[in-house]
């Protein structure tokens, strides 16, 4: 069982929300637009990315995977950015996996491995986003949509909504999306997914784990506005800080991960946020925030 490295958790806590870099960071673009791959929009502290390239039903190109990063990435240390939202256009399909064009024996291995290892940089920056990422859903969620699926922090869906890893049934047995599919569903519900290929409903993947929270075909964004909007409320220091702890115990045993929280929990409670809440909820008050890792006095 791997260890997390203690310095690494409980270096300094005061300077954790600078720690974490980013592939293909840019200059911030509050309405911007990368090619037609996607749509990128940011209000009330929301970002929105909206997979925008129907001809090939939203595949992971590289060139897909290229905006999501840069989206990704765009200016997310400034504190306005509370959290993210990847979707698609309603009612169709959120994306089909990755772009099969891509994986001809005639581009050869090295472009092969860039396919992937551009994928696994999309997750990575998922998971090393400061503020939560949410994936909204109306549509078939396959292959490498799953995985991205899988990936976020929060998935909402429709009823209409479905999902699958069906690469065995083109003799691309789907390794990579089984990573984070894996890390959310039950291992049968998995290995069900990867080795028949056949789709799970919204309810069924619910019921597994894979899906937060589902609602009917016309309340995605209802319910979308609702977590965004309890997110806004949060600091957003803390919330990046147990972001990161819930990612870090997953690696170890029960009793290292206690030991490992009620360090947290303490060096949290350091926090001038974590006092400013406690003194906020005795005042009976809304509480104000800094956002920062500024100790208590």
């Amino acid at each position: 069982m791997a260890l997390i490295n203690r310095s690494r958790v409980f270096g300094d806590l005061l300077q954790v929300g600078r720690s974490i870099t980013r592939p293909f960071a840019v200059s911030r673009a509050t309405h911007s637009r990368h090619e037609s791959y996607v749509e990128t929009s940011e209000a009330h502290g929301v970002r929105r990315i909206m997979l925008n390239h129907p001809r090939t039903r939203n595949s992971l190109s590289l060139e897909m995977m290229g905006a999501l990063l840069q989206s990704l990435a765009t200016d997310s240390e400034n504190q306005s950015l509370r959290s993210i939202v990847i979707s698609a256009a309603p009612g169709q399909i959120f994306s089909a996996g990755h772009n099969l064009k891509e994986l001809r024996s005639s581009d050869g291995e090295d472009h092969h491995r860039s396919v992937f290892e551009t994928a696994a940089l999309l997750m990575k920056a998922i998971s090393d986003s400061p503020v939560p990422v949410i994936a909204a859903v109306d549509g078939l969620a396959a292959a490498a949509g799953c995985q991205l699926v899988a990936a976020c922090d929060i998935v909402v869906c429709t009823e209409r909504s479905s999902f699958s890893t069906p690469g065995a049934n083109f003799g691309i047995f789907c390794s990579t999306p089984g990573i984070p599919l894996v890390r959310n569903v039950p291992r049968k519900v998995a290995a069900h997914m990867l080795f028949t290929g056949l789709p799970i409903t919204a309810i069924q993947a619910f019921q597994a784990g894979l899906v937060s929270k589902l609602v009917p075909n016309d309340g995605l964004e209802q319910e979308v506005k609702i977590i965004t909007d309890a997110v806004n409320e949060k600091s957003r220091s803390v919330v990046r800080l147990g972001k990161r702890f819930i990612q870090e115990q997953q690696e170890v045993d029960m009793d290292t991960a206690y030991s490992l929280g009620t360090e947290i929990m303490v060096n949290n409670l350091k926090l001038k946020d974590a006092q400013e809440g406690i003194k906020s909820f005795s005042e009976k008050r809304k509480p104000s925030w800094s956002h920062d890792y500024e100790k208590a006095s």
